[in-house]
């Protein structure tokens, strides 16, 4: 059911086809010399190379699931069911620690899902994004777009978005559409995935008021320098956020979004294979939390702005499944194998998870996670999709493996981060590719 194994190879396989699940599609040609899951449908179990068993793999996924998700309120769970309105159930994803709801979790939520066939709890996380965060007056600077953090009762904290869950609710829509096929109104997966794209790259100026102050925003995409923004409004020096970029989604997008903007979706994905090796510290492979378009830290925005900190943690995840599936730009390889080496003589299991971008640990205590924290732990992990196998890569593999659940006061942006590196590691987590016409 989470494979797809059919090709199209003369009349006989052609008339299986007729025969499959919906998902199944004939395949893209794969470049000479590629082998990247796209073109494949084979996504490694990385658990199995380290002699765990299928089993095993996919009970430590579902009961990640069971208890981030349907697990005890105080002390296991980060989503959580909140009624129901016309569109039917409603949920929410929440930052337990902040107590407050944001796209970032909410999109999550919503991938995950989608990778493991949930699709009741996907549908109601979509209808609370959509019924709360989402901002629907034409007036709004942040019209077409989601506020990024809401109170658990659907109260905006700030009425203003923050790209990555606009990257990440489009890209679980089209698989949703793919994988389910498209539903009416809000659940008409496709067309909400293509209204959020064209919106991310077109969307006019609007200056105006919020209920927290006068705003001036944007597209969420620099056309110029085809990335991603950190922040989509008016500045004198736009910038960006290193794991916000996502050219493993971008390729996608350049196949299945809007037709008119597939080539700039193509040029942002190139932009962004370029950028990684710019960004990342040619010794350590650390990455800063903020960047300009040329690579260099972004020094003057937040405290933890120009070091390697909760955002970057997801950057090197970011490169590493681009290779998994693409195999398009081979210094992907040598950025995931150059920070696993970083981290390898901090030593497994007891390194922090703040450093200056040279690897000099700083002396700023974690929030919530503490020492070795389980969320970059997991996607030191999923950056052995990326690296030759090898001790150095499968002890990261296993470094995952002996995890627990996060539970209590930091199991949000932990149990998050741990529950998609799962999925990438155990193989998983699938391109859910469209229909065969």
């Amino acid at each position: 059911m989470y494979r797809h194994t059919l090709r199209r190879i003369g009349s006989l396989v052609c008339a299986a086809l007729l025969l499959a699940p919906k998902f199944a599609v004939a395949q893209e040609s794969a470049p000479k010399g590629s082998a990247g899951a796209y073109f494949t449908d084979a996504y490694p179990n990385l658990f199995l190379h380290n002699g765990h068993t299928e089993r095993e793999s996919r009970a430590k996924v579902d009961a990640a699931y069971q208890k981030l998700f349907h697990g005890d309120r105080d002390h296991q769970a980060i989503a959580f069911d909140a009624g129901s309105n016309a569109n039917g159930p409603l949920m929410y994803v929440t930052d337990w620690a902040n107590h407050d709801v944001r796209t970032e979790g909410m999109s999550y939520g919503m991938m995950i899902a989608v990778q493991l066939d949930k699709k009741q709890d996907f549908d109601a996380i979509w209808n609370w994004a959509r019924t709360f965060m989402y901002i629907a007056n034409p007036k709004h600077p942040s019209y077409r777009f989601f506020s990024w953090s809401c109170k658990t009762d659907g109260r905006a904290n700030e009425e203003t978005p923050a790209p990555d869950g606009e990257e990440y609710f489009a890209m679980s829509l089209l698989f949703a559409a793919n994988r389910w096929g498209n539903g009416q109104g809000i659940y008409d997966y496709q067309k909400e995935a293509d209204t959020l794209l064209s919106a991310m790259l077109h969307r006019k100026e609007i200056s105006g008021p919020t209920q927290f102050g006068q705003r001036d925003l944007g597209p969420e995409m620099d056309e110029q320098h085809a990335m991603v923004l950190f922040v989509p409004g008016r500045t004198d020096k736009p910038f960006t956020d290193p794991s916000y970029h996502l050219p493993a989604f971008y390729e996608l997008w350049a196949r299945w979004g809007p037709a008119q903007d597939r080539s700039f979706w193509a040029r942002a994905a190139q932009a962004s294979r370029v950028f990684f090796v710019k960004t990342a510290n040619p010794k350590t492979g650390l990455s800063p939390s903020y960047a300009n378009f040329d690579g260099t830290p972004r020094s003057a925005s937040a405290p933890l702005s120009s070091v390697f900190g909760y955002d970057a943690w997801r950057t090197a995840a970011n490169w590493s499944v681009d290779w998994s599936w693409w195999k398009a730009d081979p210094q992907e390889q040598v950025l995931s194998v150059r920070l696993q080496h970083f981290f390898a003589a901090e030593g497994l299991g007891s390194y922090s998870g703040i450093f200056a971008l040279d690897g000099k640990e700083l002396a700023i205590p974690l929030k919530v996670t503490g020492r070795n924290p389980a969320g970059l732990v997991a996607m030191n992990a999923v950056a052995s999709l990326a690296t030759p196998d090898s001790d150095q890569s499968r002890r990261f593999v296993e470094a995952l493996w002996e995890l627990p659940i996060p539970s209590g006061q930091g199991r949000y942006y932990d149990g998050m981060l741990y529950l998609l590196g799962l999925l990438h590691v155990s193989g998983e987590f699938h391109i859910w590719k469209p229909v065969a016409p």
